[in-house]
């Protein structure tokens, strides 16, 4: 099977329980349904959360059917990387095998069902069969006339005021490609449901490590809440939040955590906190668990008042 040679960045979040062996010992069921999720929280992003911590022969990272990742093929594929992130991607190497697995699969999972529903006949290129697999999960996708409607009347501002029967049919677009985006991220979530995948332990425990020695991961388990905003230079409403930050910092000094992380920089450590958007502000309780998350410019006003419904004065 071909695969794309660059890395595809997608935000998934699958929470499938992974089968179990059935060799007569609970402590031996117990051992072969340890999950990468349960082991090392936050280092998978998607299919990989439930993927089996096992002994996998040397030289293989991950199998799950006929699909086999080695570490060979992901040393060229990390060697292919633009060279300025490619140190990024060989500290966050299981990054770069989860989306490689994710494609894979995903592409074994929809050559399949195409073959079943004749729909198949061979020589297409793997980007188009699998857009044409996902535009069938997303073909009964509809928006009513009241989303439409609703849209409009919550968001006036973000069409400058301009009536209704003018924007309705922009407005039904934008909605239709946000709800065809949720129905491809379900229908993918739930690949974990499907198959059974196991990556090796040894080599993702390594991976775990170097995976969090960055300043989000640091502060998150740090013990104390945490507010991590993403942005670059040069981004407009990213340079309003640069005072904003500072004055953060002052006055909750030893109380909480304000990390800045610029995205131009470490585009893997954004990637992997599914940011999409700049500016965006993460908030994280005391034990580094999310709990809330914001896109665009947030006052210092708005922030303090989110930091005390954590409990945070």
């Amino acid at each position: 099977m071909k695969t794309s040679r660059h890395v595809v960045v997608l935000a998934l979040a699958f929470v499938s329980a992974a089968a179990c062996s059935a060799d007569g010992t609970e402590a031996a069921a117990k051992d072969a349904t340890k999950t990468v999720g349960s082991a090392y929280r936050d280092l998978a992003l998607g299919c990989l959360t439930q993927a089996v911590l096992v002994d996998l022969p040397a030289g293989v990272l991950l199998r799950s059917g006929t699909v086999e990742i080695t570490q060979n093929e992901l040393d060229q594929l990390i060697a292919q990387a633009p060279e300025p992130v490619r140190d990024q991607l060989r500290k966050n190497a299981f990054f770069v095998l989860e989306q490689t697995a994710t494609e894979k699969l995903l592409l074994a999972e929809a050559q399949a069902a195409l073959d079943e529903a004749g729909r198949n006949p061979g020589g297409k290129p793997d980007a188009e069969l699998l857009n044409e697999y996902l535009m069938s999960v997303v073909e009964d996708v509809r928006v009513s006339d009241a989303e439409v409607r609703e849209f409009y009347d919550e968001n006036k501002d973000m069409v400058g005021g301009a009536p209704f029967d003018q924007v309705k049919e922009a407005i039904r677009q934008y909605l239709s490609g946000q709800k065809k985006q949720e129905a491809v991220r379900k229908h993918i979530a739930a690949l974990g449901r499907r198959v059974r995948i196991e990556v090796a332990a040894d080599w993702t425990g390594q991976q775990a490590a170097l995976a969090a020695d960055n300043p989000v991961d640091k502060a998150r388990n740090s013990g104390k809440p945490t507010m991590v905003d993403f942005g670059a230079d040069g981004c407009g409403p990213c340079d309003l939040m640069t005072p904003i930050l500072a004055a953060l910092r002052k006055k909750y000094e030893g109380k909480v955590n304000v990390e800045f992380v610029h995205v131009r920089e470490e585009q893997i450590l954004a990637a992997r906190y599914g940011v999409g958007t700049i500016p965006t502000q993460v908030f994280y309780d005391s034990k580094g668990d999310e709990a809330f998350r914001h896109v665009g410019f947030y006052s210092q006003d708005e922030t303090e008042k989110k930091l005390a419904e954590m409990g945070i004065e």
